[in-house]
């Protein structure tokens, strides 16, 4: 956490307002869902409380505080009240692990009477240096929230659709973690920050001994993997459960699913879990295969200069800096978590056969064959140089 009070305190504070971001972006995303499918359907819409119905979020928000607690009298209270904590929990660990922006800095500065700093804060809850194992470690405990909950409500309705939840994230996980060791293989290293330092500048790659440069592409991992990032973004809908493989909640054949028996702020925990893991999975897609929070073409060297230039301190140059570069990353992050909203309204839904031989008997054959392949040119690349 730091080795002093005021370090200590910026990573807490920095971790809490991580936290609140996520938390927060869920209701502002119900509610572009909302005005998007009403858009791709010819409806209106949320447009009665506020302007645009902005304010049906505050509605809302309301409705879940003060609804009527509701447990049903044969549930196994004690997992019923923890599985929507365990829902929400390993999304929130896992987006605060992801670099959201450049580190910041401190200069040195007095404070009490003693020299404090100087001080680099990352713009994530928690660095660490194999930040892609901890995401798929920790996101793959989202399973055992759905399925506590399904079996603690005693509910067959339930209890189908934790079933099916853990059986479709279990087999879309593998076909998941394959897709990404070939852009594992190309970067060399397990740091996201390393990752996202590799896709700067213009497209460069060897070919047969020689160095070979596109100036007008960006160096993104999707030109060196793109069968790998549309097998991520497939298998990534499958771990979210959303449409159109949302079948541990399919409304017509299982009610809610493994919620059936929540409401209130239970209920909304869920939710909040449910749009986390869309932005971790967001936030994987832009910092694997999209430049993460980098700039085509702009160096954080050029813009922190500018801004010295222009009579800002250090310090405020730097944090200038992370914000602007945070910009670019919350951006993409946007476009991806659209892009999940509109496939939603857009794709019907699988049966649950053609969802299992989709993971199992297409994106898992295709992902072992991206990583070989993949391995087999980059060693092809090295012995030839």
């Amino acid at each position: 956490m730091g080795t002093d009070f005021f370090e200590i305190s910026i990573n807490f504070v920095k971790m809490v307002a991580i936290f609140l971001l996520m938390v927060q972006l869920v209701p502002a995303l119900v509610w572009v869902e909302r005005r998007g499918s009403a858009f791709i359907q010819n409806r209106f819409g949320p447009n009665r409380v506020g302007p645009l119905g902005l304010t049906q979020l505050l509605a809302d928000a309301i409705k879940f505080i003060f609804k009527e607690e509701f447990i049903p009298s044969h549930t196994r209270k004690f997992l019923f009240y923890a599985a929507p904590v365990m829902s929400l929990i390993p999304g929130a660990l896992a987006f605060g692990s992801i670099p959201l922006s450049l580190p910041f800095h401190v200069e040195a500065f007095e404070l009490f009477g003693q020299t404090m700093g100087p001080y680099r804060f990352a713009f994530q809850s928690f660095e660490m240096n194999v930040g892609i194992v901890f995401v798929l470690g920790i996101s793959s405990l989202g399973a055992y929230g759905m399925l506590t909950a399904g079996w603690a409500s005693v509910n067959k309705y339930s209890v189908f659709g934790a079933l099916r939840a853990s059986a479709q994230m279990i087999s879309y996980e593998l076909a998941l973690g394959l897709s990404i060791v070939g852009i594992l293989m190309i970067y060399g290293t397990f740091d996201f920050a390393d990752m996202i330092a590799y896709q700067t500048g213009p497209l460069t790659f060897t070919w047969l001994g020689s160095e070979m440069t596109i100036p007008f592409l960006p160096n993104w991992g999707i030109f060196y993997q793109p069968l790998g990032a549309l097998l991520l973004f497939i298998a990534m809908f499958a771990e979210t459960n959303r449409a159109p493989f949302d079948l541990p909640e399919a409304e017509a054949e299982l009610v809610a699913g493994y919620h059936t028996e929540y409401g209130g702020l239970k209920m909304n925990m869920f939710y909040i879990g449910e749009y986390g893991h869309m932005m971790v999975a967001s936030a994987l897609m832009t910092t694997f295969y999209f430049g993460g929070y980098n700039l085509p073409f702009v160096e954080p060297e050029t813009i922190n200069e500018i801004l010295l230039a222009a009579g800002f301190s250090a310090t405020k140059a730097s944090l200038l800096t992370s914000f602007t570069f945070f910009l670019v990353l919350f951006t993409k992050l946007l476009i991806f978590l659209w892009i999940f909203i509109w496939v939603r309204w857009t794709l019907p839904r699988f049966r649950y056969d053609q969802l299992m031989d989709l993971g199992w008997k297409k994106l898992l054959p295709w992902a072992l064959g991206n990583t070989i392949v993949t391995a087999v040119v980059i060693f092809v690349m090295k012995t030839w140089s």
